[in-house]
This record gives C-alpha cells, structure tokens and sequence, in this order.
C-alpha cells in the first residue's frame, strides 16, 4: 500500500487507476507521465459531438485540481523514452530518471496513417486527438463536401456529423460492408441504408488510392472514380502504443500480453486499456473502448491494494451515429448465430448473437432498456437460451429469478 506506482498514459484508463488507487487505499506515491501538453480530456465526444457542436469544448476528465486533491503527481508535455526494468528506473524526454515499485502501461492506442499519394496535405486528417477536432473544426468552416476513408465507428460518426451541418459526405470504404469488424451482418445492411437515405453516399468496396491536391482534393478510388473534396478525414483503424514496451523486453502481440490479473511478461509491471492485449475466457481480447479501460483500471486497483483480481466485467460499446444510438454488450462470436429482437422498419430494434445456444452479446439500437438488461443478464451468467429470448423479453428475463448456469 506505500509502493510508488508510476502511469504511462493520462487517458480514461490511467487517470481512472490513479483515482481508483486512492479510492483503495493506496497511500503510496502515485505519478501520471503523458505527453499530451494539456489537462487529460474525454475523447469520445471528438467524433460524436465535438464537430457537429456550434461551440464545444473539451471536456477535462477530471477537476483542475482533483490531482492536488488526490495526491496523484501529473507530468503532462513529457514522454517516457526508456524503461530499465532491472533497476525499476523509466527516463523522461525532459531528462528526469523516475523510480518506481510497480510500473503501469496505459499508453492507449494510435491512428493507423493513410499512406497514398497526397496523403501528406494539410486537408487531410485523421480524427482521435483534441488537436485532431480542432484543426478538424476550423478547416470544415465553409466546407462544402468531405470525403471520409473508412466506414467503422469513427468514419460514420464523422460523416453523419457533417451531414447535420449541411456539409456533403461520401464515404469510401474498402471492406464489402460498414462496421464489418465491429457488428452483425444484419445491423451492418441496416446501418448501410440508414446512411444512405439521411443523404451520405456511402461506396463500399472502393477504398482512397490516391489524392491530388489543387484549390480541391480530387480523391481517387480504387474503382478508378474520382470525388472532389474540400477535406478527407480517415478512420481506418487504429495501432496499440507498444514500442516502448517491446524496446524494454515486455511480451508483445497486437498489444502488450497480459494475464486476466492485467499483469505483463514482468509481475512488477502491469498493461490495461486500448494497449493490452489480455487473456480472458480461454482466449486473447484486445478491447478498445471506454468501458474497458475504466473497469481494468478499477479491478487492477484492487490487485495492486493487496486484493487479487481476475478482470471479468461484461464489455459494452456505444457508438452515436447521427439520429442513431448503438449500444453492444459482450462479444459476439464470429460463429455463432443471432435472433432478431423487434422491428427493422421501426428504427429500434436489438439482434441477439448466441454460441452454442448461450447468449453472449446482445447489439440494440435506439433500445437502450434492452441494452441495460443484456448487461444484466450477462454479468449475472446464467444460460439464456434462444428458446427464452422467443419466450421473453430481455427486460423480462433480467428481471426474472436467474437461473443457475
């Protein structure tokens, strides 16, 4: 409870251990290394609201002064260059050597870059920093027509945004359908259509193979057409932030491995949020979102405070798009099989994904009661089979007696 515990990243996940550390009892030093220049600020609203906004703001994840308050030591503007993990020692870009007891990687994750010719242009932008949006907000005054590569979350997000400021959007994205990583193929069609009649021409298939840069982009796809834009704004993914972690000899692939305790190939140091790669249910799960870089670094807290924790909270995901709000609890299994729950034509609706004929996820859109009870249901673990989900709502069955697994 007095060790010094050193956080590469002020993000949602390193600001919330920190906090969580205290909440634990954790009297030791505690430091925030993060090298951002500013306060650490909520990155969902970046894409969701930030550029739809008349005037937004970023907002702080937490007080001015709540890191005074808690003692919790942020060094913002410096990154870590170097972790020497014999001596416990990390160096700073500013020159300072840190020691610590037990060291955390929450070093989040990176855009992946479009790489084609033109790509370079000042009118091209990726979408993931509070620069990023800013940058993003004053080159879309007078906008008249963007074109977005990439149609998962961030790229759809971005492109309905655009449409409610009046401003053209075409999106090209390589794969044969939208969100194809993220969600069924059934709510993928449905979102297709759904951004196709509020006025985005969405062209799957057909990804950016080059940009000419005159007083307008002239986009080039891969299907040889070509779309005149005032702005291209990529999402076409993102990198886990493990460079420094290879260099200092930790495990690393597709993130920094961890256990389900969230502890690396070194039992002093530990990896959480869109950086780790952690074990769970007899498999590896690489998460990227909110819900899960909190929760980590609320269940490591508990660890590093002397109470073992295996981290197995039930993921969920959010995503607004335009007059649409998606909402996914656990994860789906790519073979599995899924159950229509309600009405398509009526804009809210939920698709359950079953294994083995146990629910494991459950996707609602603009249903957010179903989406609380599917946390429910799912955190309780219970086996709810496709035979109770004809027979019942899920607000029914959450609410029921459970059931043993």
């Amino acid at each position: 409870m007095n060790e010094s515990i050193l956080i590469i990243g002020a993000g949602h996940a390193g600001v919330q251990l920190a906090e969580s550390l205290r909440e634990h009892g954790h009297a030791g030093t505690i430091t925030l290394v993060d090298q951002g220049g500013q306060q650490p600020y909520q990155r969902p609203p970046l894409s969701k609201d930030f550029v739809s906004a008349q005037e937004p703001e970023a907002l702080p994840l937490r007080s001015e002064d709540f890191y005074a308050q808690q003692r919790i030591e942020l060094l913002t503007g410096v990154r870590a260059t170097a972790v020497d993990r014999a001596a416990r020692i990390v160096t700073l870009s500013d020159g300072q050597q840190r020691g610590y007891d037990r060291l955390v990687f929450a070093t989040g994750a990176r855009n992946r870059v479009l790489s084609c010719p033109g790509a370079e242009d000042s009118r091209v932008i990726g979408l993931r920093t509070l620069q990023d949006a800013e940058n993003l907000r004053r080159q879309l005054t007078g906008a008249q027509r963007v074109v977005v590569a990439g149609a998962g979350f961030i790229g759809l997000e971005f492109a309905a945004a655009a449409r409610t400021r009046g401003i053209d959007a075409t999106v090209l994205h390589s794969a044969p359908r939208v969100l194809n990583r993220s969600v069924s193929r059934q709510l993928s069609d449905w979102f297709t259509q759904a951004h196709r009649a509020d006025g985005i021409d969405l062209r799957l298939g057909e990804g950016v193979q080059s940009i000419d840069a005159h007083e307008d982009l002239l986009v080039q796809s891969t299907a040889g057409e070509i779309y005149r834009a005032d702005l291209v704004v990529y999402g076409i993914g993102v990198l886990p932030n493990v460079e420094l972690a290879e260099a200092s000899g930790l495990a690393c692939e597709n993130g920094i491995l961890v256990d389900a305790a969230l502890r690396t190939s070194d039992e002093r140091v530990y990896a959480l949020g869109d950086c780790a790669n952690a074990e769970r249910d007899g498999t590896r799960v690489r998460l990227e979102s909110v819900q899960n870089a909190a929760d980590q670094a609320r269940s490591l807290a508990r660890t590093l405070c002397g109470e073992p924790t295996l981290y197995s909270e039930v993921p969920w995901f959010w995503s607004i798009q335009g007059r649409h709000r998606l909402q996914i609890a656990g994860l789906a299994q790519p073979t599995g099989s899924s159950m229509l729950l309600g009405d398509p034509g009526s804009g809210k609706f939920s698709i359950a994904q079953l294994r083995d004929g146990q629910l494991v996820a459950v996707e609602s859109l603009n249903r957010p009661a179903d989406h609380a009870a599917a946390r429910k249901l799912l955190a309780r673990g219970e086996r709810i089979t496709e035979a109770m989900l004809a027979g019942a709502s899920l607000k029914e069955l959450a609410n029921a007696t459970p059931v043993a697994a």
